[in-house]
């Protein structure tokens, strides 16, 4: 006699997870090119943390991270004897288990967040492509030869094989616009401000590329101090996806300001049609370094930085928020606009 099939619903950060090759019903199956994708993992993340309510432990922490870098969401039936395949399955995937009692589970069944008191078993593990395990332990390393030391506990960051780049034209246009943004914020900190139609006549295609935040700073007449000060900051944002885009060699570490005459001028004399038209991003893997680096070098200066300490090597807090803003946003972070890009560590 065939036993009750459970429903579990797969949590999987792959682009393309392996077929469902065990025995299953099908029920439904999501990935991030539906619009209800986001918004379904936004409320299973308040689910599992009980709305913010729930202790923030290091398992539960890595279990929301995963839960925002998910790709595909399947819905099944599955009978009880078939679970072992469901596991190897999963783990293949790098998947996590939302079990018909709603525990959350990793793919050998263990539990990760219990549903009544958020409890996990100590054997547990939250999984992560093993190029992701690979890239953390080689950054840790090579910033233990600068004598800095990152919390082990920090989860590795996505891997190639998760990860959904913004198109290079997309990019390109997004520089254009902080170009746009931070010479206005630049002139009117020095009291030599630009008119907005002289921008435009340089800058044209950052005038479709503003995010809300960016058309309403350009739109005010006299914009706020702090708004002046936020976008002024924009060159270390725009500074890094240059460095993405290829025109720059190398981000030069994050205890100064990016050449901000450099920057600009990287920008200004190019014809920006052709900047937009043949942009091509770094590879991939490069630009995963970088952002698993600036990961673990913020969490480096905000410690100290949260005690009103010296950060250590003389870490920029602002140059490492701008540039983890624009190699977020890059990398689909979360899923967010410009406007709400997550830097937390």
């Amino acid at each position: 006699m065939s036993s009750t099939p459970t429903l579990v619903n797969a949590y999987c950060t792959l682009r393309n997870p392996p077929p469902l090759d065990f025995p299953h019903q099908l029920l439904s199956h999501r990935d991030h090119h539906d619009p209800q994708l986001a918004p379904h993992l936004q409320e299973f993340i308040g689910f599992t943390w009980q709305g913010g309510q729930r202790e923030m432990t290091e398992t539960l922490y890595h279990v929301i991270q995963h839960l925002e870098r998910v790709q595909n969401q399947f819905s099944l039936e599955v009978h009880p004897e078939h679970f072992d395949k469901l596991g190897r399955w999963g783990e293949a995937a790098n998947a996590v288990f939302l079990m018909q009692n709603f525990n959350v589970c990793d793919p050998a069944g263990k539990l990760l967040v219990s549903h009544t008191d958020g409890s996990c078993d100590d054997d547990a593990k939250v999984p992560y492509p093993e190029e992701a395990w690979r890239r953390k332990e080689r950054i840790t390393a090579e910033l233990g030869e600068l004598a800095l030391h990152p919390y082990d506990g920090l989860p590795p960051i996505v891997a190639e094989s998760e990860v959904n780049l913004r198109p290079a034209d997309e990019v390109a246009r997004r520089a254009i616009a902080l170009m746009a943004v931070a010479l206005r914020a630049e002139k009117i900190a020095m009291n030599e401000p630009i008119p907005v139609p002289e921008i435009r006549d340089e800058l044209a295609p950052a005038f479709d590329a503003f995010s809300p935040i960016e058309q309403a700073f350009m739109d005010s007449q006299n914009p706020d101090e702090q708004s002046v000060i936020d976008h002024a900051w924009r060159y270390e944002a725009l500074f890094a996806l240059q460095w993405a885009l290829g025109h720059f060699d190398e981000l030069n570490f994050p205890s100064a300001i990016c050449s901000v005459p450099e920057v600009a001028a990287d920008i200004f004399d190019r014809d920006l049609t052709m900047m937009i038209a043949t942009a091509e991003l770094r590879p991939t893997s490069e630009i995963l370094d970088q952002v698993d680096r600036y990961f673990r070098l913020h969490w480096l200066a905000r410690q100290p930085s949260l005690k009103g300490e010296p950060t250590p090597a003389g870490l920029d807090i602002g140059v490492l928020q701008e540039r983890r803003h624009a190699l977020n946003w890059l990398i689909r972070y979360e899923n967010a606009n410009w406007d709400d890009v997550n830097c937390s560590t």
